[in-house]
């Protein structure tokens, strides 16, 4: 009898989420640990098998696993590792698809940890149907997939779809943890977000919710709060925000004219903060060609379902 189930792995930069899958995109179950909880690669993996083992146990699934599909920053599907590291604590390469095969006995496939989320997405989500599509993560970092014509755009090494290292300033830009400067990610992740609250907090002087708070220790979710309850800099953080993603993905439509973009994560779950910009400067800012006629779209799935589902079908790929 075939094994029925696979397990999706969702490596993010702050939490690593994982989950047992049926055939039919159902989680079984699902459980997460902390990602930056240990400094060396073999510790975490340890810690990802004990945890991941006590879930398969407890839901009646040891030796009914078919393979393990993973989704992580920088995941090179035809490789099976990590390349190069930006958002994860520990050195580069990391043969990641080795490293927990070897540990779990279970044929593992790997990919960037947006491309993970395209799958989902396009399989259980709002790109149902949609062949031509965008997926953008805006999470500690931004990340993307690229889908033509029903199909992941992998590139020829494996790293196509790094869209949150396209520079959207030139001159003067904010440092990246790529070590470049002026990345989208630098602006329009979380952790963007934040850096633009300690900036405008030193520029401005008018009164702030967000001047209460440790300015080192501001965080996304502060200035969220703190635009619900309308204090007008939080809410210039957002337009800011949106106004920057709205020219990227203006120019990402020249490239693959998509029929929508999908943003996940937890920054996208920001609404109309963020999205009333975005859409504004998106239309400002894309070519006559596709004004009107490209959807930007908030993902369909749970916080952690569209990264695990996607890993998840890769691990009938595993072999």
């Amino acid at each position: 009898m075939a094994k029925p189930y696979v397990v999706g792995i969702d490596i993010g930069g702050t939490n690593t989420v994982f989950g047992i899958v049926d055939a039919r995109g159902v989680v079984i179950a699902s459980s997460s640990i902390k990602t930056q909880k240990h400094s060396k690669i073999e510790d975490y993996i340890d810690e990802l098998h004990t945890e991941l083992s006590r879930l398969i146990e407890a839901n009646d699934a040891v030796d009914k696993i078919h393979g393990i599909g993973i989704g992580a920053p920088n995941a090179n599907y035809y490789s099976g590792s990590i390349e190069v590291n930006v958002n994860l604590p520990w050195p580069a390469p990391i043969p990641l698809a080795k490293l927990v095969s070897d540990k779990f006995g279970i044929p593992v496939t790997i990919t960037n940890d947006a491309n993970a989320a395209a799958i989902g997405e396009m399989t259980y989500g709002a790109a149902r149907g949609i062949k031509d599509f965008i997926m953008i993560t805006l999470g500690t970092g931004v990340g993307s997939g690229i889908v033509i014509n029903g199909q992941m755009v992998y590139g020829h090494d494996g790293f196509a779809g790094e869209l949150g290292h396209v520079c959207m300033k030139r001159h003067n830009g904010r440092l990246c943890g790529c070590g470049r400067t002026g990345c989208l990610e630098a602006y329009c992740s979380a952790t963007g977000v934040a850096r633009t609250a300690r900036e405008f907090l030193e520029i401005r002087t008018e009164p702030s919710r967000l001047r209460e708070i440790e300015i080192d220790s501001i965080t996304s979710k502060d200035v969220y709060d703190a635009a619900i309850a309308g204090d007008k800099l939080a809410k210039d953080i957002f337009e800011f925000t949106g106004t920057i993603l709205g020219e990227a993905l203006a120019d990402f439509t020249s490239f693959s004219a998509p029929e929508a973009f999908i943003l996940f994560g937890g920054l996208a779950k920001s609404g109309e903060l963020l999205m009333k910009p975005l859409r504004e400067s998106f239309e400002k800012n894309v070519m006559s060609t596709w004004k009107g006629k490209v959807k930007i779209l908030l993902s369909e799935l749970k916080e952690a379902d569209a990264a695990v589902l996607g890993a998840s079908a890769l691990g009938w790929e595993a072999k």
